[in-house]
């Protein structure tokens, strides 16, 4: 049996995508899928006759504004490999999916482009990655467009990212002089065939870089260019080194079009080689193990009506360590009772199959009543927690009103479900039970009134209320004067989260801090994982 499993293990890749927005992350996940042999043409075309949307944004509102909302999880199959990716939401908006989405994978490529350079979005997914060690690959893209010369973009690439980077491919010309990539992990060549920047040729190998092939392949200027730049990188820039950079302190970089389908099979085949598999990851009693055989896993992430005909939520379970079974009953920790999956699914973008057994690495999709919610763990009957999955204070608030009173349980319930996937979270005032919502970015309001009114048919209307940020209250004593005092002063503030944790409204950073003096004894949390 260990040895299936040691084997399954060492097939494994999970990683995640992310960029800012329009850096082409989707374009290029869509690409990897089409050298995985998972799609046979590509959605991303652009021209208004044919309206397709990309493989992995499945959601209706994604479509409309064409951001990735919800995260999407591809599996295929790519040199006997079993490759994951979990494709996460570039836009801001949805950051905190996207840090969830951080806790189940085991390395990540960054995707840049190349005119716009580093973005600020980027950096902060990025200081994620570096303080989890997270291995990281650099991707910069969109090279047939007019952008920064390489060289600056590396340089950024290590000042902004505080990334150590070796570049494994460098391209030859850019933006109109484009004419291909030079691949330093293979030491070959690629280029354009045609005159229309369309077709890729085969690839040439170079055993040496002054050979005078290269010459006849893309002119004398271009080879000088490329000759002087090559000797540039292996003065400046430190040899790459597949520990390093699984020890997170060395970052790989690749240059390429996604579009155009240029760099990305380079960049797929070294990510074979050299990410990681499934890794160990920490529970609150101790390291948890992919080699072991008792099953454990966490829920990252929970999607409500994945199918609109059918009211389902799934759950989505990263594996950390043993095989999970179909039918096999398994432990929740948290309500501690057992349950057993039935149709457990893995997924192709929105095409979900049922699999009787699934391996470390894997995200498997698991139908959900409501039992779930984010940071659960299932086991074989152990009972331990996986940690640092947070839940952020929300920065916007905002009352939310019943538009139709005919439909006051629809609301209720799509509230209910849309809380549970995180995409925002709920308050309940002590007072007088109004309902706030808080979210991380402004767009989720649109994006709960659209889903309320189309999955739900409930709709709802927002009022602005005045709060600086959401509190969580930790007190030694609930029975103490201070806090009794503390309720008292404070209860047009107070208001219980949806699992009926006491969360403090303040409207200001003056009041939070004025509240610590005044009440010692009670602790104040900015997030929800204590």
């Amino acid at each position: 049996m260990g040895t299936t499993l040691e084997k399954e293990i060492k097939r494994r890749k999970t990683f995640g995508i992310i960029s800012h927005p329009d850096a082409g992350k989707t374009t290029l996940t869509e690409k990897l899928l089409l050298f995985g042999g998972a799609i046979q043409e590509a959605g991303a075309v652009k021209s208004n006759k044919i309206k397709k949307g990309a493989a992995s944004d499945f959601m209706e509102i994604e479509r409309q504004r064409g951001i990735s909302v919800a995260t999407s999880v591809l599996a295929f199959e790519y040199k006997g490999k079993k490759i994951n990716i979990l494709d996460t939401p570039g836009h801001k908006d949805f950051a905190e999916d996207t840090y969830r989405t951080l806790t189940a994978v085991d390395s990540v490529i960054v995707v840049i482009d190349v005119a716009k350079g580093v973005e600020e979005q980027t950096e902060k997914l990025v200081q994620v990655c570096r303080m989890r060690n997270i291995p990281m690959l650099v991707f910069i893209n969109k090279l047939d467009r007019e952008g920064k010369d390489a060289f600056d973009l590396l340089d950024e690439v290590e000042q902004k990212l505080h990334l150590r980077v070796t570049p494994l491919s460098w391209p030859i010309g850019m933006g109109l002089d484009f004419q291909g990539i030079f691949n330093m992990w293979e030491n070959n060549l690629k280029f354009f065939t045609e005159e229309k920047k369309q077709k890729i040729g085969d690839s040439i190998e170079i055993k040496d870089i002054n050979d005078n092939l290269i010459n006849d392949f893309i002119g004398d200027q271009a080879a000088e260019n490329l000759r002087n730049e090559q000797e540039l990188i292996h003065s400046v820039y430190p040899k790459f080194s597949k520990e390093e950079y699984l020890n997170g302190t060395l970052q790989p970089v690749f240059f390429g079009s996604a579009l155009n389908n240029f760099g990305v099979q380079e960049l797929l085949d070294a990510f074979v080689e050299i990410a990681p598999n499934p890794l160990p990851k920490m529970s609150d009693i101790r390291l948890v193990r992919p080699e072991e055989t008792n099953f454990t896993g966490f829920v990252f992430k929970i999607h409500a009506n994945m199918d609109p005909k059918h009211r389902d939520r799934l759950a989505f379970v990263k594996i950390v360590s043993g095989i999970f079974k179909r039918n096999t009953n398994y432990l929740h920790v948290r309500q501690n009772k057992m349950m057993k999956f039935s149709s457990p699914a893995a997924f192709f973008a929105d095409k979900k199959e049922v699999v009787e057994e699934s391996y470390p690495g894997d995200i498997v999709g698991l139908h959900d009543t409501g039992n779930f919610r984010i940071g659960d763990t299932l086991t074989e009957g152990e009972k331990l927690n996986f940690k640092g999955i947070p839940s952020f204070s929300p920065e916007h608030f905002r009352y939310i009103n019943n538009e139709d009173p005919m439909k006051t349980k629809q609301l209720a319930k799509g509230i209910d479900q849309l809380m549970d996937e995180g995409v925002a979270q709920l308050f309940t005032l002590e007072m007088n039970n109004r309902k706030i919502i808080g979210t991380v970015g402004a767009l989720q309001f649109e994006v709960i009134q659209y889903r309320l009114e189309h999955e739900y048919s409930a709709k709802c209307s927002y009022e602005p209320v005045h709060i600086h940020k959401a509190c969580w209250v930790e007190t030694d004593d609930e029975k103490s004067t201070e806090f009794l005092e503390f309720k008292r002063v404070k209860q047009k503030f107070l208001a219980k989260d949806k699992f009926g944790q006491l969360v403090f409204l303040a409207d200001s950073a003056f009041s939070i801090s004025m509240t610590l003096e005044k009440f010692p004894s009670i602790k104040l949390h900015f997030t929800n994982e204590f």
